[in-house]
């Protein structure tokens, strides 16, 4: 609080304090008292004046700074009242009642909102665990159909995808309950996600060479295999239809970290896409082409990898190719742990 803005704010008070005091000076001059006593008395009334403004001055700054101090450095900021000692001043009392009871009714609100939210959240996890049951049954009877069924298991394939990102993304807020870090092989991860998704890879006659080393990485190799799994989704959405489609997978050993390349020979991102295609919801310019994108296979895959403590990039050339090069840290809490 400046002390100017604070003048400001009182210069009705002043105007009338200079008023009364001029109506004194009138009296004293018309009662004939001396010099001598005109100056006294003047003298106290405005050394009380200043003294009055200086005190409610000094009070009210106290407060009101430490009231935007405390806000600012806040990340709820609608429990500032608690950090706020008591002011001493009435219209401080005032202010600092109505921050409780504001805090109150926003601390009921984000407790309604977040049970409304688990509520949900639990609703989507039985429903997904629900669903997959017949889409499993789907999947099945096409395989049992001969060639009538092949026609159908791609779409059941997208299906089946779909539902697990949605269930993957509404564990992505709060993932790290169903964690499980330990020591795993990428190179048994991928073998298990490319098993998962063998039959939508021959119909696409997609050619595989991976050069995968048995280092072992510390992370949790079901949340892996889904992230693979969405990367393999990606490039069979987006491979170019002139070439026949390919996908390389190598790893590199560096003193601090286990890289995991993964290429592929699609249609590639435009370069003024590349940076946005982690964010929630974008689809950029090849979502808007043939194959239909949500914006949210990507944005879940970042976000697990970051929950992870890993680390995923992307470089690419359009018309040529998309790599993804994911980073798993080498960790020796980790490993003392587990050895």
């Amino acid at each position: 609080m400046k002390f100017t803005t604070f003048l400001k704010d009182r210069i009705p008070h002043i105007v009338t304090g200079a008023v009364s005091f001029i109506v004194i000076l009138i009296f004293l001059i018309a009662f004939s008292n001396s010099a001598f006593e005109i100056i006294l008395i003047s003298t106290v009334f405005l050394l009380m004046g200043i003294v009055m403004l200086l005190s409610d001055f000094c009070k009210k700054k106290k407060f009101y700074d430490t009231l935007l101090q405390n806000t600012s450095g806040l990340d709820k900021k609608y429990l500032v009242a608690e950090t706020l000692p008591e002011p001493d001043f009435y219209e401080g009392k005032m202010t600092l009642n109505a921050l409780y009871d504001a805090g109150k009714a926003m601390r009921e609100e984000v407790v309604f909102h977040k049970k409304s939210f688990e509520d949900f959240k639990e609703y989507i996890e039985l429903w997904v665990h629900e669903i997959k049951l017949p889409v499993a049954s789907l999947i099945l009877l096409s395989h049992n159909d001969g060639e009538a069924g092949d026609k159908y298991q791609p779409d059941l394939k997208r299906i089946d995808d779909y539902i697990e990102n949605v269930l993957y993304y509404a564990r992505s807020e709060n993932s790290e309950k169903d964690y499980l870090i330990k020591r795993a092989s990428l190179k048994r991860i991928f073998n298990e996600t490319a098993q998962k998704n063998m039959d939508v890879l021959l119909n696409r006659g997609v050619s595989i060479s991976a050069d995968i080393s048995d280092i072992p990485v510390y992370t949790d190799s079901k949340w892996v295999e889904y992230i693979l799994g969405q990367l393999i989704g990606n490039s069979i959405k987006y491979f170019a239809a002139d070439r026949e489609p390919e996908i390389g997978l190598w790893t590199e050993d560096t003193e601090d970290s286990v890289i995991l390349h993964y290429r592929d020979n699609g249609i590639g991102i435009p370069a003024s896409d590349l940076p946005y295609i982690f964010e929630k919801s974008f689809t950029g310019e090849n979502g808007r082409l043939g194959a239909k994108s949500t914006g949210m296979g990507l944005y879940i895959v970042k976000t697990l990898m970051d929950r992870l403590g890993h680390r995923i990039k992307a470089e690419s050339k359009q018309g040529e190719y998309t790599e993804f090069i994911l980073e798993f840290g080498k960790n020796d809490y980790y490993e003392s742990v587990t050895d």
